[in-house]
């Protein structure tokens, strides 16, 4: 099993930055998949940004520019630093981890707990 433990989140004003963090711990062989995800009163939850293998990244075209995904190897972290944001950028931000725990299990999904951000001046 795996838990996610978000945090970093908070009110900002606009044009402020903030920095999520998602940390994995638990039995963990190996990770494919970190990804930020939100959402906002009344609407999906959409993907912001995603690293996989931990090379490949991927932006919601909404955050692009404004948006870094990164991930700590050592300590099984995924980070979301956000700057330029916006009032659009508020909603409950959730962290979803794909992992297994070991060579020869598939790999399952994972999702923390949302850390909320509020974009308000």
């Amino acid at each position: 099993q795996v838990q996610l433990v978000e945090s970093g989140g908070g009110l900002v004003q606009p044009g402020g930055s903030l920095r999520l963090s998602c940390a994995a711990s638990g039995t963990i062989f190996s990770i494919n998949f970190m990804g930020w995800y939100r959402q906002a009163p009344g609407k999906e939850r959409e993907l912001v940004a995603s690293i996989t293998n931990g090379v490949t990244t991927h932006y919601a075209d909404s955050v692009k520019g404004r948006f870094t995904i990164s991930r700590d190897n050592a300590t099984n972290t995924t980070y979301l630093q956000m700057n330029s944001l916006k009032p659009e950028d508020a909603a409950v931000y959730y962290c979803k981890v794909s992992s297994r725990s070991s060579r020869v299990w598939n790999y399952n999904d994972y999702w923390g707990q949302g850390t909320q951000v509020t974009v308000a001046s």
